[in-house]
């Protein structure tokens, strides 16, 4: 995930990585649905062995740690978000 780590609210960020032997990128989750730490996801390329997605840091997350889930169509992973204000 890049800007990491210390990304700011409203922020842009893209997600990143490689699928492991999943089938491709699905779909990014982060945090939870009645309290996202990410909005305006879009999966921008989904090939397996470099997927990329973009997001926005919502405006209502606070500084700290937290996992970002992603679906590659079998295989799962996480990457961590560190935020702040």
């Amino acid at each position: 995930m890049s800007p990491n780590p210390a990304t700011a609210r409203g922020q842009e960020v893209s997600i990143t990585g490689n699928c492991g032997g999943g089938t491709g990128l699905k779909s990014v989750l982060g945090g939870l649905p009645d309290h996202p730490a990410l909005v305006d996801i879009h999966v921008v390329d989904p090939n397996p062995a470099h997927y990329r997605a973009t997001a926005r840091v919502s405006d209502q997350i606070g500084s700290g740690v937290g996992p970002v889930l992603v679906d590659c169509g079998g295989e799962a992973g996480v990457i961590l978000l560190v935020t702040r204000f």
